[in-house]
């Protein structure tokens, strides 16, 4: 330990006394300048006298015989390096806030090393790390880059204040931008690389280590399923690291640009974009790797494996996709898909491979649920499962219409009515595209933004997060710097963006860079980058650290858990066997106990389960009260105003409109204004089908916003659920604990809960064949003879009888066939649902119950093993717990390695924990 210790020591003084002198060197202020001097000098000597006391201690020790001697003098020396440790802890965290005062590019680099070196020692003697906040470095870098350009313009006279501050205000803009990228990209994306690859390759070699010391053991007779759990959890961990999925979602309006907007991140012009809505369902874009063949998939509901539609070129995958969509809208969806995935390189995390789960869903927005003829249902649960569960949400929004009606609904729709949303607000994006459009007599890009984030504001969003891109410019551009692009490519960059990219050469004369040259720089002004930067930057610093740290903590507990075991057998080889084995007798009765009161926790699982239950049941009763009140409303309206004409408005069609389409009534109705008279059965089904169409969407809509509500819902009631099984099962583990000196912690997943499709297949129209007999006159003509006159004709009203055959339909048996429906279609979904939480519950309860019980049962086993080896080999106890101890110092690098990992986690730890 000590010959390491002092060996990092080292280091760290070294870096320390660095970042102190090169902070001293830029420092203005002379007085502190020295005083950091001071402090450089002082570590330096404290370091060297250290050294030289080791060194002679370690030659005395050698010359020495007694081990104790040698012991207590190595100890004294050891004691110093903690406090000289302690001491570079407090002056790097007093260094820190000075460099805050008065930062330099070099202080800050050395600084950055200081730190890293530091707490690497710190966490060999398990003190408080360094904690340096998320946002210092990029805020100070910018301080200190701008004070250094300002020292360079100073020799500017007051003749040239203009000049001068229009190069500063040029500097503003670039700094920002460099910053920006620094903040978002490498202090968060390259972090989060580096952890994930030293935990994976410690996670792995830990992984080995312990497969070997189970190999070793076996042929010892030892038949380590002790261990097996242990093993299985960090294979899970490893397998989570590895294939963990990032999602990122992407919504917009109808021709807000979305497609190309996708197509700009992914690096390719892949997706189909047209005049009209393309998003015919949900699309998952899947990177691969480069050299993989890119693939267009299809999932079809009731099918388990996909439909290839097409593997090669992104052109000919653009073509296909486009020609599958018109199918699709032509036959109204006649093969059931429901979402297509596409497999291809994603640009924007090209440099990332830790992020190979990264994954874009293209989702549709409201006006492209209305667009399709085909179930809009599903195109609006997908839309609404997307922002439940994505890790960042991308909302496109037109540049050139963002104030109309269209997107006014989608936010409405998507975050007005959900407030308890907005807490996710820091993971939404605004992104307003097609600035190119702007013409010159258009008002700023700046003063657009401005009024968005006010209309933002009013839906309680408090910091709208809004960035300005042109796809379309983005794509071309970087088409064209990977040398992909098409000659269709360069003209339309030539057509579009060309003009903006003139130079003028040593004479003024004005000239076009070749295409290459200017695709770097387009690039950057699309905003693409500034985009793909942000979003990698939430992903890594939200979802990505939470994924590291669940691993961390993961290999960590199986790390110790071994431990435990080393410890256990040491002890039980040394104690006498008669202790031991009361020992053992004693664990019985309390693991026994602990049991016991396990099971409690799940009668108290069982009465809590029963809140979620009537959560669900009060939640899908009052949708059957309101979809059935809303369809009654549209039954009376009918009955009432049937006969007049009515008025469209910006809210939709209402049944009335929808029957009035078709012009089915006839003059002569009934006197009962709820039955509807037509002539023929042809007509009659008309209408019949006409009230289905209308009202089955209703009612499925207002299921799916049902739906949505208590899915929020009842995922916060089970979490509170969880957390309560958590708290009571870790309170015995730790009284189990207090005997065994250790403590078990337990981590329960949280799952969405599932809810089944409702079925509302349709309504049958209570449809009537009906005859009337009617007693009515008609005139006749009658002739009478008279004498030396002509014959007199003239009209009589003679009585008949006539039978008239009309079909009608009655809205009220309609509206109770209707209720019935969604009453029945209620009860199986509340009966189904209980099956389903009584499943989930249980299954939350069993993760808990499963790590005690393993916890239980391995020490257990591993006291039956101790009572069959001390029967044995009592006389080589002396060589087995060397051995032990040998395997615990083996086993404690990886300890090490992973609190190292910890404390490179912890240096940039996100402010919010989501």
């Amino acid at each position: 330990m000590l010959p390491f210790l002092f060996g990092a020591l080292g280091l760290a003084v070294g870096a320390v006394v660095g970042a102190f002198t090169t902070h001293a060197a830029g420092e203005s202020d002379r007085q502190a300048a020295q005083h950091h001097k001071t402090v450089a000098n002082e570590l330096t000597d404290k370091y060297t006298n250290l050294e030289k006391r080791y060194n002679e201690l370690a030659d005395k020790s050698k010359k020495q015989i007694l081990d104790l001697t040698r012991q207590r003098a190595l100890d004294e020396v050891e004691k110093d390096c903690l406090r000289l440790a302690v001491r570079l802890q407090q002056s790097l965290i007093s260094l820190m806030w000075d460099i805050d005062r008065e930062p330099t590019e070099a202080a800050l680099k050395n600084f950055v090393q200081a730190v890293e070196l530091t707490n690497t020692v710190l966490c060999k003697i398990n003190e408080e790390l360094i904690y340096v906040p998320s946002d210092y470095y990029a805020r100070n870098l910018t301080a200190a880059v701008k004070r250094k350009y300002l020292k360079q313009v100073d020799y500017l006279n007051e003749s040239s204040i203009t000049e001068k501050r229009t190069s500063e205000d040029d500097f503003e803009k670039t700094l920002d931008k460099n910053v920006m990228e620094y903040s978002y990209k490498n202090m968060h994306s390259e972090k989060f690389q580096s952890s994930h690859s030293k935990l994976y390759d410690t996670g792995n070699r830990f992984l080995n280590y312990l497969k070997q010391l189970r190999t070793q053991r076996l042929k010892e007779g030892d038949d380590t399923q002790r261990l097996q759990s242990v093993e299985d959890d960090i294979i899970r961990a490893l397998k989570a690291l590895n294939e963990q999925k990032f999602q990122v979602a992407v919504i917009a309006a109808m021709k807000a640009g979305k497609s190309t907007f996708l197509n700009a991140l992914i690096g390719a012009d892949v997706l189909a974009s047209e005049t009209e809505a393309c998003t015919v369902c949900r699309t998952d874009i899947r990177p691969i790797k480069a050299g993989q063949t890119p693939r267009l998939l299809e999932y079809q509901d009731g099918k388990r494996e996909p439909v290839v539609l097409i593997q090669g070129e992104a052109g000919e995958i653009r073509r296909k996709f486009l020609e599958r969509t018109h199918e699709i809208r032509e036959t109204q969806n006649a093969d059931a898909t429901i979402r297509f995935e596409l497999e291809h390189a994603v640009e924007a995390i090209s440099q990332i491979p830790s992020l190979a789960g990264f994954t874009l869903v293209d989702t549709p927005g409201p006006n492209e649920w209305e667009s399709v003829k085909f179930s809009t249902v599903a195109l609006k649960q997908t839309a609404l499962e997307a922002l439940r569960t994505s890790d960042a949400i991308l909302f496109i929004l037109d540049y050139t219409s963002f104030k109309d009606n269209t997107n006014a609904e989608l936010l409405q729709d998507l975050i007005g009515q959900r407030k308890e949303f907005l807490a996710r607000s820091n993971k939404i994006y605004f992104i307003l595209n097609k600035v190119d459009r702007k013409a010159e007599k258009d008002r700023p890009i700046e003063d657009v933004i401005k009024d968005l984030s006010q209309t933002l504001l009013g839906f309680g969003i408090p910091e709208p997060i809004i960035l300005p891109a042109s796809a379309w410019q983005g794509l071309l551009a970087k088409l064209i710097q990977n040398k992909v692009a098409t000659r269709e490519h360069e003209a339309d960059f030539d057509k579009f963006f060309l003009f903006s990219y003139m130079e003028k050469d040593e004479h003024g004369r004005r000239y076009i860079p070749e295409l290459i040259d200017i695709a770097p720089k387009a690039l950057q002004d699309s905003g693409i980058t500034t985009i793909e930067n942000t979003v990698i930057q939430t992903v890594v610093r939200n979802s990505g650290w939470n994924l590291l740290s669940d691993v961390l903590a993961t290999l960590n507990k199986s790390a110790q858990a071994i431990e435990e075991t080393f410890i256990t057998e040491m002890k039980g080889w040394e104690i006498e066997f008669e202790e031991l084995q009361q020992t053992i007798e004693e664990y019985k009765q309390n693991s026994d106990l602990a049991r016991g009161k396990v099971a409690n926790v799940k009668k108290s699982v069982e009465e809590q389960k029963q809140v979620l239950i009537n959560t669900f049941s009060q939640g899908i009763n009052k949708f059957a009260e309101n979809a059935k009140k809303r369809i009654g409303m549209e039954i009376d309206k009918v009955a009432k105003d049937k006969s007049q004409k009515p008025v469209h408005n910006k809210e939709g069609k209402n049944l009335l409109a929808y029957l009035w389409e078709f012009a089915f009534f006839v003059a002569a109705s009934s006197s009962d204004s709820y039955k509807i008279r037509v002539n023929n059965k042809k007509d009659a089904e008309k209408i019949g089908k006409t009230i289905n169409e209308y009202c089955t969407p209703v009612i499925q809509s207002f299921w799916l916003d049902t739906q949505d509500k208590l899915i929020r819902e009842g995922t916060n009631i089970r979490e509170s659920l969880v957390k309560e099984i958590q708290k009571e099962i870790q309170a015995i583990s730790n009284e189990l604990s207090k005997y065994l000196g250790d403590a078990l912690e337990i981590e329960i997943g949280i799952n969405e809960i599932q809810f089944p499709k409702f079925e509302f297949s349709g309504i049958d129209a209570k449809i009537e064949h009906q005859q009337q007999v009617y007693a009515r006159t008609k005139k006749e003509k009658r002739t009478k003879s008279r004498c030396c006159e002509s014959d007199k004709v003239y009209e009589v009203d003679v009585p008949y009888t006539e039978t008239v055959s009309y079909y009608e339909i009655d809205l009220r048996l309609t509206y109770q066939g209707i209720q019935q429906k969604i009453d029945l279609q209620v009860q199986n979904n509340i009966e189904l649902l209980e099956r389903v939480i009584e499943k989930q519950i249980s299954e939350d309860f069993q993760k808990g119950e499963k790590q005690i019980n393993n916890y239980i049962n391995r020490f257990q086993a591993e006291f039956d093993y101790l009572l069959k080896e001390r029967a044995t080999r009592e006389v080589e106890a002396p060589n087995i717990i060397d051995h032990l101890e040998s395997q615990r110092i083996e086993l404690s690098e990886y300890l090490n390695e992973l609190k190292l990992i910890k404390g490179e986690l912890d240096n940039w730890r996100p402010i919010i924990m989501l």
